[in-house]
């Protein structure tokens, strides 16, 4: 079912006709029963003006800013109406009302197994808007309890493809390093599932991610070990910069170091650079060759 416009004119005239066709009939059988010669066509018509009038007012709607109002006659949809004020539309007829502003849905912290199998907590928050009256008040059964299974379920879809972090190859998109990508294909995978209620998302967020508490100290241990590997590599790397660049300039101001005394320079300018300990001078009063 998709929404339509539904009839509806100015409310005030329809009021003030409706007050004064109750006020008249009320006072039309008030009169013709007190008097002492009672006409059963005025009362007739008295009463035929108090039915009018209450059925002006029972057709008398009020319309919020932000909201609309889903108008059935007897089970059957006849519209919406969407534009705030007072309207007349048809009487006897019930007024549903569907706010139309932007809420938030934040979820619970979700435990769910990420791609490579660990446990990880997840939570995200889901801003969306009704644009379609029709299908949240009749397709789904209450929208808004539809959005948030609807939420947690796809949160667990995603969260499920993708793992919490990538320790070997740098290029595969991880939960930790790619928030936005993971924020997007949830945001297009949760509006397919939410086209059927009328509802339009307008952004999703990760709000929350962690390891179980079970796993959190091993893959903390995990992530300081990687670190320390790519600050030694670092180091290395440095420190290999630095010793060529100390040869080099031994050898532009004319020093000239025999095979030995270079694998010995090289050595201890390696050690001394990349021990994380400071470096203990040892003076030789030897020979090196001895």
């Amino acid at each position: 079912m998709r929404e339509k416009k539904g009839f509806c004119v100015s409310g005030y005239l329809a009021l003030l006709l409706a007050v004064i066709a109750v006020v008249g009939g009320a006072w039309l059988i008030g009169s013709e029963i007190t008097a002492d010669e009672s006409s059963y066509v005025m009362i007739g018509v008295g009463g035929f003006l108090l039915l009018i009038g209450l059925l002006g007012l029972s057709s008398l709607v009020i319309v919020q800013p932000n909201e609309a109002k889903v108008i059935t006659f007897f089970g059957t949809y006849v519209g919406t109406v969407v534009e705030s004020g007072l309207w007349m539309v048809l009487p006897l007829s019930t007024k549903s009302t569907v706010s139309l502003k932007v809420r938030n849905f934040n979820s619970q912290k979700l435990k769910v197994n990420d791609a490579e199998g660990n446990p990880v907590e997840i939570g995200a928050v889901i801003v969306f808007k009704v644009v379609d009256t029709a299908k949240a008040s009749f397709d789904v059964d209450h929208y808004e309890r539809f959005v948030e299974i609807q939420s947690e379920t796809a949160i667990r879809h995603i969260a499920a493809q993708y793992p919490y972090d990538t320790f070997e190859d740098p290029n595969t998109v991880s939960l930790r390093g790619n928030a936005d990508e993971v924020a997007a294909e949830l945001l297009r995978e949760l509006q397919e599932r939410l086209d059927v209620a009328g509802v339009q998302l307008r952004e999703t967020r990760i709000t929350h991610l962690a390891y179980a508490p079970e796993i959190a100290s091993a893959m903390l241990q995990r992530q300081q070990a990687i670190a320390i590997v790519a600050a030694r590599q670092k180091i290395v790397e440095g420190a290999v910069g630095m010793v060529d660049a100390a040869l080099r300039q031994l050898e532009e101001n004319g020093i000239v170091l025999d095979h030995e005394l270079r694998a010995a320079m090289i050595n201890n300018l390696m050690v001394s650079i990349v021990s994380d300990r400071a470096a203990q001078p040892v003076i030789n009063t030897g020979s090196l060759y001895s």
